[in-house]
């Protein structure tokens, strides 16, 4: 099988690269907590915000030919290191011959087969990244989580409460930033416990349903976006699988729109390298008689403002 001429690699990288750069789990969460920004260096400062929008300034009112206060909002925090994560996707000769030939000798489906096999692997690895970040105690001011144990633990239907737990949550962030949180990830070991919550149970016999749902949960806790913690991870002998988010919900006020100069005031980012992820030319591997197709990321989430977010750490036994 002939090696790709550097017309054909012309042709194919930009569409290999769109191909990368478009595919994204539907089950992961990690980015609601931890939005993308695009950045053009992979080193640099992580962009903070401090209180300059609750202060009043006492220069506002003014006399004829007096000065203005000046504000700036945003101020460069702690410093941060993007990573580069390479994988190549492998494509027999036999599995594209039998299976995806084309005219050309090149199939467009093969490569994004591998290229969306290797890109599931790396949006994965950027999950567990992001749910280590979020659920690490440390990594949150000592008003902004708690751990749960014993009765205070929600599968303690007789003496537990989570409404109020997260209450408490709400108003910690509120406190901290002026802002409520817009967002929640929940475990989904903890939602299969708090789902037939007793105190969960109160309201949603009003609504027809045995149990209740992610809906029902935002509108009783006043969070609007909740989201399932639901990925699993397996060691690299595929032997031990994990919950990505192990038994805790993380509570946070994220911007998850349009950001633009580098992000807005919100709990994290994920900062990609511009032009990320990438998919470089196939090449051919003789020896085991395929095309592979490398795919390198370069990106690194980060917290910007831990006072934005609360960790409800061991929610359930």
């Amino acid at each position: 099988m002939p090696q790709l001429t550097p017309s054909q690699a012309r042709v194919t990288n930009p569409v290999l690269t769109t191909i990368a750069q478009g595919n994204q789990q539907n089950d992961l969460v990690g980015n609601w907590l931890f939005p993308r920004v695009n950045v053009g260096m992979r080193g640099g400062q992580i962009i903070t915000y401090g209180r300059e929008s609750f202060m009043q300034y006492s220069g506002m009112q003014r006399a004829p030919g007096t000065a203005t206060p000046r504000v700036q909002f945003g101020y460069a925090g702690a410093p941060y290191t993007l990573l580069d994560y390479s994988l190549e996707g492998k494509l027999p000769y036999e599995l594209e011959e039998e299976s995806l030939s084309a005219a050309n000798g090149f199939s467009i489906d093969g490569a994004q087969l591998a290229i969306s096999s290797v890109s599931e692997i790396m949006d994965l690895r950027l999950e567990i990244a992001q749910a280590t970040l979020a659920t690490t105690f440390t990594n949150f001011p000592v008003g902004n989580r708690i751990t749960l144990s014993g009765t205070a633990q929600f599968n303690d239907y007789v003496n537990s409460n989570p409404l109020t737990v997260i209450e408490t949550g709400k108003g910690a962030i509120r406190a901290a930033t002026g802002k409520k949180p817009n967002t929640g990830v929940i475990a989904t070991s903890v939602w299969d416990v708090v789902k037939y919550h007793p105190v969960l149970k109160d309201y949603t016999k009003y609504t027809g349903r045995e149990v209740a749902t992610l809906e029902i949960f935002a509108a009783l806790t006043g969070i609007p976006n909740w989201y399932l913690g639901d990925a699993i991870a397996s060691n690299d002998a595929g032997t031990v699988l994990s919950d990505v988010w192990g038994k805790d919900i993380v509570l946070a006020y994220t911007r998850t729109g349009t950001l633009q100069a580098g992000g807005a005031p919100t709990f994290g980012y994920t900062y990609n390298l511009d032009g990320y992820p990438l998919a470089e030319d196939p090449y051919v591997d003789r020896n085991q008689k395929s095309q592979l197709f490398p795919v390198t990321r370069v990106e690194a989430p980060v917290i910007a403002g831990a006072g934005a977010g609360y960790l409800i750490k061991t929610a359930i036994a």
